[in-house]
Formats: structure tokens, C-alpha cells, sequence
């Protein structure tokens, strides 16, 4: 671990900016935003928007800064570009920054009704074990999948709204939640492999996570469109069709320009994509149920 005896306040910050995993947390700001919006949009009200928003970002980064906190031994031997093995931020100053991030989170859910607070803190403990331990093993896409129905079902309960198709994003989120973890794991698959962990991706293989992630995307798509054909949850045709579209395409592209054969630099990509594919068609599916 090359520490810096030296920092400069820009290195500082740099770090700091660097250790809260910037694109991934910000794609998830942009789905708890769209579902919050979708929740409260016939009677919006921005400062509770902002208050719901403001700490699921404050969470996502306390959970990105604590994650390589946990990992900066493994990152030290496998990542040395990361903040921590640069020396561009220290373990403590890591620590400190993360657990801030937390009571950021829980001073900004004060305000906010009390499914909110609990259904925050089930998915803050769910990435903590994450964390700790369980995204080294086959779990980790379960505890993944776990969380992700959560973001939804926060934003309703954070603006006070609750619906009875919101039952349906369980099956839909596991599914995509699961996609999700696999699509995360690729880049860093042998790694992982060579320090002995056991994640769900290395356990299936590169060939085999490529599949299974693309599979699990097809079949919440069907699912969704199997619920809006037997009438169990209708969905505006203009926006189904959209939807499934958007989320195809963006599959597609994924599978294009990324795959087993392909350099190892495109599984980031990949992961993008995937991400992309599943907001496209958890939001257009709300957003189809819900006009």
C-alpha cells in the first residue's frame, strides 16, 4: 500500500471522490430518484423528494467507502489504482468518511415515515454483510437480489404511498437483482478466483455469468409481460412496447461489444449496460402501471 506522506488538499479530495465509487452510486441516485418521482408525482413535494433522494445517496456512499475499506488489503495486491493502495486516502480517514455517510443517512430519514426508516436500514445491514464477507461467497448474488426490490419500495414508503402491485417487485427485483450482482462481478471474476473467493459469478464461470445474467433480464421482461397479458397487472401498451424495447436494445449492445471472447476491459461496459437494461425495465414498467 503506497500511503503518500505528503498529500496534497486536491489529492485529498480526489480520493474522497474516488472512494465513493462515483458512476455506480450515481446510477443509483438516478433509479431512486425516477421511482420517487413515479411515486409522488400526482402530489409532489420537493423537499420530501430531496430529503428520500439525499439519504439513499448518503447511504450508497457510505456503502462504496466502507466496501473498500473492507477490500483494501485484496485491493493493495489487485487494485492498486484504487484510493486507498494509491495513498491518496488512509484506512481511517475511509472509515471516518463512511460512518459519516451513515449518520448523514439517518439524520436526513428523520423526517420520513417509518417503513422508510426500516426498509433503508434492511438494505444498509444487507450491503453491509455484503461487505463483511458475503460477496466472496455464492450468496453474495442472493443478498444482491435481496436488496434490490428495496429501492423501490423505499421511495414509495419515503413519500408515503403504498400500492398493491408493488408485491410483484420481489420476483421482478430478485431476478434482476441477481443479473445485476453477476454483471458487477465480471470485471474483477479472476481476481476474485486467484484470492480464493467463491462469488456466484467464479462458482458459474466467465462463459456461464454472461448467460445467466442475460437469461434472468429475458425472464423478468417476461414475467412483466406475462402479468400484463393475463390481466394481473396491466401495463400502457405504448410504454410496454418502449420499454421492452429500450431494455432489449440496450441488452443487445451490451452482448455486442462485450462477451467471453471479448477484452477484459469491455466487462465494465457490460455492467453499464445491464444496469441501464434493468432501469429501463423496472422504471418503464412503473411508470406503464402507474399512468
Amino acid at each position: 500500500m503506497q500511503i503518500t506522506e505528503k498529500r496534497s488538499f486536491r489529492d485529498r479530495l480526489r480520493g474522497l471522490f474516488l472512494l465513493g465509487h462515483p458512476l455506480p452510486v450515481l446510477l443509483h441516485v438516478i433509479a431512486v430518484t425516477l421511482f420517487v418521482l413515479l411515486a409522488a408525482w400526482s402530489r409532489l413535494v420537493w423537499p420530501v423528494v430531496l430529503l428520500v433522494v439525499g439519504a439513499h445517496t448518503a447511504m450508497q456512499l457510505a456503502i462504496a467507502m466502507l466496501n473498500d475499506y473492507c477490500d483494501r488489503e485484496i485491493d493493495a495486491v489487485g487494485k492498486p489504482e484504487k484510493p486507498i493502495p494509491r495513498g491518496l486516502v488512509t484506512p481511517p480517514e475511509a472509515l471516518i468518511a463512511g460512518c459519516t455517510m451513515i449518520a448523514l443517512m439517518l439524520v436526513l430519514l428523520l423526517p420520513l415515515p417509518p417503513l422508510a426508516w426500516l426498509l433503508s436500514l434492511a438494505y444498509l445491514a444487507l450491503a453491509m454483510a455484503y461487505n463483511l464477507g458475503l460477496k466472496s461467497t455464492p450468496f453474495s448474488g442472493v443478498v444482491f437480489a435481496l436488496a434490490m426490490p428495496l429501492i423501490p419500495l423505499y421511495a414509495f414508503a419515503g413519500v408515503g404511498r403504498s400500492l398493491p402491485f408493488l408485491f410483484w417487485l420481489v420476483p421482478v427485483g430478485f431476478l434482476l437483482g441477481v443479473s445485476l450482482n453477476l454483471a458487477n462481478s465480471l470485471p474483477d471474476l479472476e481476481e476474485d478466483a486467484a484470492g480464493g473467493a467463491r462469488t456466484l459469478a467464479v462458482v458459474l464461470g466467465l462463459r456461464r455469468s454472461f448467460v445467466v445474467a442475460t437469461l434472468l433480464i429475458v425472464l423478468a421482461a417476461l414475467l412483466i409481460l406475462s402479468l400484463d397479458i393475463s390481466d394481473m397487472l396491466r401495463v400502457q401498451p405504448v410504454v410496454l412496447v418502449a420499454m421492452l424495447a429500450v431494455a432489449g436494445g440496450l441488452l443487445a449492445a451490451g452482448l455486442a461489444c462485450a462477451g467471453p471472447e471479448k477484452a477484459r476491459q469491455t466487462r465494465k461496459l457490460f455492467f453499464y449496460l445491464v444496469t441501464l437494461a434493468c432501469l429501463a425495465l423496472a422504471g418503464g414498467w412503473f411508470l406503464g402501471v402507474l399512468i
